[in-house]
């Protein structure tokens, strides 16, 4: 297995020159995509982005850092493998290239320009394989991206008191809540293993979520801590799922609603897999849950954590062909939920194969306006419509 390629900041721009002349250097004054190996039959390309592009394509930044992480894969809890200082370092640098801001505090006055102490922020993260006591291997959130989220915020004048971490129909465990590095700020999770519980105060009208099945009239309701929040930052893991094909920012507010069990008709899992006879493609509940103004309408940004991944939402992670057979110790970022959806989906195509219906739910939220789709080669090509740029870290 070849080492993973990289590249820095002066050879790429000396490779550029050499290639479209001394005229196209100034255009490029980021490194855009340098790829490492893919696997020995794949040979990476240098993507070099559209020179005539709109300047108002929605930005991705995927930021790659080798030793984000250190596990084995076999021995101990993944978790125990992470390096918090070097997650706080490519956080503070995806902030700052998301923006194009000089300092974090500049970063989220970009994100955050009217807060005013006492509005709180709500943070999605995802522990759907959790309980109170876990202590499986199966992929989690991990606190490491929390704590740099938080201790960001802080530098810029955030109350850590107004940042209220959430997953309302999980557990956050010891090992996750117990490790966190801020005591000011909330943890609530939907079981109370937490300092406290989610709610669904089923009065306030903003959280009911309407999904439109065919032949259906079925109804949610969002925890109120999205009510309560001015904002939100959605935190999803990168993995495949079992029903659907990927899980990603939009699925990861599933773990806002209140219910969804009940009969196939009646759970909106049943319309999100393809191979179940309710799956519709022109129709995806996880785009009637995003469209909530509680949701749709106070999100300004989203933190793919790609630190580790898994080929399933119940797996432990595994190493990345894509990543020289190691962790993938990425963190994406993006404004538009859409564009990072689709950037994560294609690095989870690029790795594991999917259907084509794993794109149907993006088509589907672009055309609600949630953000903008796009099909690319994170890998080769990259994009016409997003602005995807690769950060390599050592």
């Amino acid at each position: 297995m070849p080492k993973p390629h990289s590249m820095s900041r002066r050879r790429f721009l000396i490779n550029a020159a050499a290639a479209a002349g001394a005229g196209l250097l100034a255009l490029f004054q980021r490194r855009r995509a340098t790829q490492p190996a893919r696997a020995d039959n794949l040979i990476p390309r240098v993507y070099l982005p559209v020179v005539a592009a709109p300047d108002n394509r929605p930005r991705v930044i995927h930021v790659h850092h080798p030793q984000a992480t250190h596990w084995d894969f076999t021995s101990g809890w993944y978790g125990d493998h992470v390096n918090q200082g070097v997650v706080d370092t490519m956080l503070r640098h995806g902030l700052q290239s998301l923006t194009d801001a000089a300092t974090v505090p500049e970063a989220w006055q970009v994100l955050l320009p009217a807060y005013q102490p006492g509005q709180r922020i709500a943070v999605k993260v995802n522990l759907v394989n959790a309980d109170c006591s876990d202590n499986d291997n199966l992929i989690d959130a991990l606190i490491e991206p929390v704590n740099a989220l938080i201790g960001s915020l802080v530098e810029a004048g955030i109350r850590e008191e107004d940042v209220w971490v959430y997953d309302a129909s999980r557990s956050m465990p010891s090992r996750f809540y117990g490790r966190r590095l801020y005591r000011q700020a909330r943890f609530i999770d939907g079981s109370g293993c937490a300092d406290a519980r989610a709610t669904f105060r089923l009065q306030d009208q903003s959280l009911r979520v309407r999904f439109s099945y065919p032949g259906a009239q079925v109804e949610r309701w969002l925890t109120d801590v999205l009510q309560q929040a001015t904002y939100v930052v959605n935190l999803p893991i990168i993995k495949k799922h079992v029903q659907a094909p990927v899980t990603l920012g939009f699925k990861n507010h599933f773990g806002s609603l209140n219910d969804l069990g009940g009969p196939n008709e009646d759970n909106p899992h049943s319309y999100i897999d393809p191979s179940t006879a309710y799956y519709n493609p022109a129709y995806q509940p996880v785009v009637d849950v995003c469209a909530n103004p509680n949701i749709a309408g106070k999100t300004v940004l989203t933190i793919g954590d790609a630190l580790f991944g898994a080929p399933s939402v119940h797996a432990e992670p595994i190493p990345w062909q894509t990543f020289g057979n190691s962790a993938s110790n990425s963190l994406l970022f993006a404004r538009d939920p859409v564009a990072i959806d689709c950037v994560m989906c294609d690095l989870l195509r690029a790795e594991w194969d999917l259907i084509d219906a794993a794109s149907d739910y993006l088509r589907l939220a672009e055309a609600r306006n949630l953000g903008t789709f796009e099909r690319g080669e994170p890998w080769g090509e990259g994009y016409q419509r997003i602005d995807y740029v690769r950060e390599e870290m050592s």
